[in-house]
C-alpha cells in the first residue's frame, strides 16, 4: 500500500516537472511565480497598512528626490511617465494586439486584449481598498487626487513590457536575444517606477507593490492561456496523430 502511494506521488511530480505534459512545468512555474509575486505584494500591502519600517524608507527616498529634481531631467521624466498611462498606452497595447493579429498569434493576442485591461482594472480596485494618500511636498512637481498604492503607472509598464519580454523569449532561439529582451524590459519598467518616484507620485512601496501585482497578474493569465492552448493541441495530437504547431509561434 505505502510503495503504491509512494508511486502516485512520484509519477504526481514527474508530471508537474515534464515541460510536455499539460499541466506540467509550465503551470508549476506560472503558480510558483504567481504565489511568490502574492507573498512580496501582501508583505508590501500589510506593511503599508501598518506603517511598518518600509514607510518611514518610503518618506526618506521621496524627499531625497524631490530635493535633487532639476531641469531638464524632471521633464524626461515627465515624458517618461506620460508614454505609460492613458491614450499613449492604450496605442502600445493595440499595436502589439494588432502584431499578434497580424501573424495570427492568437493565444498572445488573447493573454494581450484580456490581461492588460483587466489589470488596469484591479489596479484601480486595489488603490481604492488600500486608500493611500500621495506624497505631499510645499512645492510638488505633480498634483495627483487620486490614491497612491500601487502605482498605476509601473503596473501599466510591467503588464505590458513584461509580456512583450515574455513574447520574444518565447520565440527567439538565439539566447543573446532573449536577454536583451529581458533587460530593454526590465529597464523600461524601472525608467517608469524611478520617473514616479522622482515626480513625487509615488512612495517606493507604491511602485515595488505595482510590479509585484502585474508579475502576478501577468503570470496568472500567462499560465492560463499557455494551459488552456497545451490542452487544445494535445487533443488535436491524439484526434489526428502528428505533430502540431506550438504556441509559442502561433
Amino acid at each position: 500500500m505505502a510503495d503504491q502511494i509512494f508511486s502516485k506521488v512520484v509519477r504526481f511530480i514527474e508530471a508537474r516537472l515534464s515541460p510536455r505534459e499539460e499541466f506540467g512545468l509550465q503551470l508549476t512555474a506560472g503558480v510558483l511565480l504567481v504565489a511568490l509575486a502574492m507573498a512580496v505584494f501582501h508583505a508590501l500591502a500589510v506593511a503599508v497598512l501598518g506603517q511598518g519600517g518600509i514607510t518611514v524608507l518610503d518618506v526618506q527616498v521621496a524627499q531625497w528626490f524631490h530635493a535633487r529634481a532639476f531641469e531638464p531631467l524632471t521633464s524626461v521624466m515627465r515624458i517618461i511617465s506620460m508614454l505609460h498611462t492613458g491614450i499613449p498606452m492604450v496605442l502600445l497595447v493595440l499595436a502589439l494586439a494588432a502584431y499578434f493579429w497580424r501573424i495570427g498569434a492568437h493565444y498572445w493576442l488573447l493573454a494581450v486584449l484580456v490581461a492588460t485591461p483587466t489589470g488596469a482594472l484591479l489596479n484601480v480596485a486595489i488603490k481604492y481598498t488600500i486608500q493611500r494618500p500621495r506624497p505631499v511636498f510645499e512645492e510638488p512637481l505633480v498634483s495627483l487626487l487620486t490614491y497612491s498604492f500601487p502605482s498605476g503607472h509601473t503596473a501599466a509598464a510591467t503588464m505590458f513590457w513584461g509580456l512583450l519580454a515574455c513574447y520574444l523569449v518565447i520565440v527567439r532561439p538565439q539566447w543573446h536575444a532573449r536577454l536583451l529582451a529581458v533587460l530593454l524590459s526590465i529597464s523600461m519598467v524601472l525608467l517608469v517606477a524611478l520617473s514616479r518616484m522622482y515626480l513625487g507620485a509615488h512612495y517606493l512601496s507604491d511602485v515595488l507593490a505595482a510590479m509585484a501585482e502585474s508579475v502576478a497578474w501577468l503570470a496568472i493569465w500567462l499560465t492560463a492561456i499557455s494551459t488552456l492552448r497545451r490542452r487544445r493541441e494535445a487533443r488535436q495530437r491524439a484526434a489526428a496523430g502528428p505533430e502540431t504547431p506550438t504556441l509559442e509561434q502561433g
